[in-house]
């Protein structure tokens, strides 16, 4: 036969049960609610040509550890393959481009959220191998025989910003290959398999030292204006405006110039 507890006992049981309740266990911490969902991550999604890869890495991580739940999803390339992609309908919140005329791609198509904002400029520079074993000075000696150059094809921009550059000065260059984005240029000096490669000084600062950067005064002929815009389809129209917002504010002016980019009117050292 069971015996029964005392009825003195049975209180003080039933005293613990319900502190033991109220305090949410032994830890004491408040007892998690059965079936709360898990906090929701925001995605924001940035379009950015390759050059500014680097300083956007950088931006990405101060801005989520300023947005709590936000992940920045970075989607590089050249301007011209970004601005074609928008215009068929691949989802992103903001687009910036390294010259405005891949930008007017994009707004021409209505998909421009408002108006682009020029926020930096970069200039071209001559990128070669540490101690520029081939002597390379000017633009015109990238047309020495035997020189195995890269240049950015025609619709890029870093591309036809050498093309201005050729027809102001008159010297026509005859590059072993043109890459669809001025990293994939850059690339090829690094790697040893071109002689130079005509980047933007922003590159060659990227590689901190792993290759030489020539300079030379035609490069002010073509000085690219980099525009930044939130789009109109934008899936996080308000995460679109804080990361421009955050671009063109002190935090963004900092890396940006860190970085070599110049501001609008400067020409980028």
């Amino acid at each position: 036969m069971r015996k029964s507890l005392p009825l003195a006992a049975c209180g003080l049981l039933a005293a613990a049960l319900v502190a033991g309740c109220a305090s949410g266990g032994p830890s004491g911490g408040a007892a998690p609610s059965a079936g709360a969902p898990p906090a929701q991550q925001r995605t924001l999604t940035v379009s950015a040509a390759a050059s500014l890869t680097d300083v956007f890495n950088g931006l990405e991580k101060q801005f989520e550890q300023q947005n709590p739940g936000v992940a920045v999803r970075l989607n590089y390339g050249g301007s011209s393959d970004l601005a074609q992609q928008i215009v068929n309908g691949a989802p992103a919140d903001v687009f910036a481009a390294a010259n405005t005329s891949t930008m007017d791609t994009v707004s021409k198509a209505g998909l421009v959220n408002g108006k682009a904002s020029v926020f930096v400029t970069n200039t071209l520079q001559i990128a070669v191998p540490k101690g520029d074993p081939k002597g390379i000075h000017t633009f015109a000696d990238l047309t020495k025989p035997g020189l195995k150059v890269v240049v950015c094809a025609t619709q890029v921009p870093c591309g036809s910003a050498t093309q201005q550059v050729e027809k102001a000065t008159g010297i026509m260059l005859k590059p072993v290959s043109e890459e669809s984005d001025v990293r994939s240029a850059l690339t090829k000096v690094t790697t040893g398999d071109a002689d130079a490669a005509v980047v933007y000084v922003t590159d060659v600062r990227s590689t901190n030292g792993k290759v030489d950067g020539v300079s030379f005064p035609e490069s002010a002929k073509a000085i690219n204006k980099y525009p930044i815009a939130s789009l109109k389809n934008a899936p996080r129209p308000d995460l679109a405006a804080k990361w421009v917002a955050f671009v063109e504010g002190p935090d963004g002016k900092k890396a940006l110039s860190d970085a070599g980019f110049g501001t609008v009117g400067q020409v980028p050292r």
